[in-house]
């Protein structure tokens, strides 16, 4: 008895999942109608006037591909941009300041297309720059110790235009974060110890030096908010008292804390979403 209903549950098993996973055509061949599993692990890396995307590869046998979709609001419809058999891919239809949404499908070779990946991927492409050299203040190239994050230009340290401006003192090393009027909103700068730049992300809510300085040591990475409400960030690559070369990148999007977006958190529950997406875009709730 026992055996004989183990083998009717079984029987009727196999026919449930024969007749989810797909159909037959008037011909009596089989049809998949099964489409792949949503990418999962989607994040996106930021750049300079590029977003860089990657998820982990799904597994199965028939997959064909995947497509890229992108919006300007995290939730609604997601815009097709791009079909790609790898698991990454760049965006380079993007402008400094401005935030993107992305989101991944997966496709077999039956034509199947997967819900859109559940991650919240956001993100705000901002300037960088390589091998700035600014000169101590208290030397000849005066006109070039400073930097103006917002025009990505050197500037004479006292100029009101300066973010911050390094220094020889006293024997140190030294970047100033500089506050030319008083009754204007100060510029702040926080040593970020010995990291790569790259793995400066967000800049922090607190820890700013309450002198307005730091102490430059090479390998250390830095976090800079200006006055204008704008965040920042550097890397000492050398340094010895005449000047003092770094690495850096810009938000200009006002008060955006984003430096370096990396993994994003998942959203949520997506059963609600459509199963299949058109190529020309999909909606995400």
């Amino acid at each position: 008895m026992k055996s004989g209903l183990h083998y009717s549950l079984l029987l009727v098993g196999v026919v449930g999942l024969f007749l989810f996973t797909g159909c037959h055509d008037e011909d009596g061949h089989y049809v998949d109608r099964t489409p792949p599993r949503a990418p999962q692990g989607v994040f996106s890396v930021t750049g300079d006037e590029q977003v860089d995307l990657y998820w982990l590869e799904n597994c199965e046998p028939d997959l064909a591909g995947y497509r890229v979709y992108w919006n300007d609001e995290p939730t609604g419809y997601f815009h097709y941009m791009a079909t790609t058999s790898n698991t990454f891919y760049t965006d380079t239809d993007v402008s400094n300041g401005m935030t993107y949404y992305y989101a991944v499908s997966a496709f077999d070779r039956s034509g199947n297309e997967s819900e859109l990946s559940e991650e919240d991927v956001r993100d705000t492409p901002r300037p960088e720059g390589f091998n700035l050299v600014l000169y101590d203040y208290n030397g000849p190239s005066s006109s070039l110790s400073g930097y103006d994050f917002s025009s990505y230009e050197r500037q004479y340290y006292a100029s009101v235009l300066t973010d911050i401006y390094y220094g020889y003192v006293g024997g140190e090393y030294v970047m100033f974060a500089w506050n030319p009027v008083p009754e204007w909103p100060t510029t702040d700068i926080q040593d970020a110890g010995y990291r790569e730049l790259h793995e400066l992300d967000w800049a922090p809510p607190d820890g700013w030096a309450d002198n307005y300085k730091a102490a430059l040591i090479e390998g250390h990475s830095y976090y800079v908010w200006t006055r204008t409400d704008n965040y920042a960030k550097f890397y000492v690559s050398h340094v010895e008292p005449g000047f003092v070369i770094i690495d850096w990148a810009y938000q200009t999007d006002e008060g955006n804390q984003e430096l370096m977006k990396k993994l994003r958190t998942v959203k949520g529950d997506a059963s609600g979403d459509p199963a299949r997406f058109a190529q020309t875009g999909g909606t995400k709730k």
